[in-house]
């Protein structure tokens, strides 16, 4: 048992950041291998636009459970490099609406294929174990707990 396992859910966090870190560095790595400009940060975007065509900032904001201000500037990011646009809503015209641009449709179909291959190794990575089995189901009742009551809220009481 190395340093961070021994430490249990004091360095949870630290842990799924560490996690998180080595799966995107990899899947970075898988684009660059295959000569397609993409980062893996921009993934929920496209993916988002990928499923719906079109959506606002404010339903990239609630469906990724992040502050509009944080989808706003992953959209700016995603226009200055010219793979999306904002252009007003067609159903209702005091409302914007991202969507793919002619550059950004071209790069979703070269990183399908990608998205494809790296959804079987995950589910085969997924499946290697027992407990690796139950990492997603155990993740979402870790997030649906904290919905409920965050860390800053459950700490609070244990100080008292």
């Amino acid at each position: 048992m190395n340093f961070y396992q021994s430490l249990g859910y004091l360095f949870f966090g630290t842990r799924l950041k560490r996690l998180s870190e080595v799966f995107l560095n990899d899947v970075n790595k898988i684009y660059k291998k295959h000569k397609i400009n993409f980062d893996a940060s921009w993934f929920p975007i496209f993916y988002l636009l990928s499923e719906h065509g079109e959506v606002s900032i404010r339903y990239i904001s609630n469906e990724l459970r992040i502050s509009h201000s944080a989808a706003s500037q992953m959209v700016s990011s995603l226009q200055q490099k010219g793979f999306i646009k904002s252009t007003v809503s067609k159903t209702d015209a005091r409302h914007k609406v991202v969507t793919f641009t002619a550059k950004g449709q071209k790069l979703l179909q070269k990183i399908q294929p990608v998205w494809s291959a790296l959804q079987k190794a995950m589910d085969e990575l997924g499946n290697e174990s027992m407990q690796s089995k139950k990492l997603l189901d155990a993740l979402t009742a870790m997030e649906n707990n904290l919905q409920n009551e965050g860390v800053y809220e459950r700490v609070q009481k244990k100080i008292k």
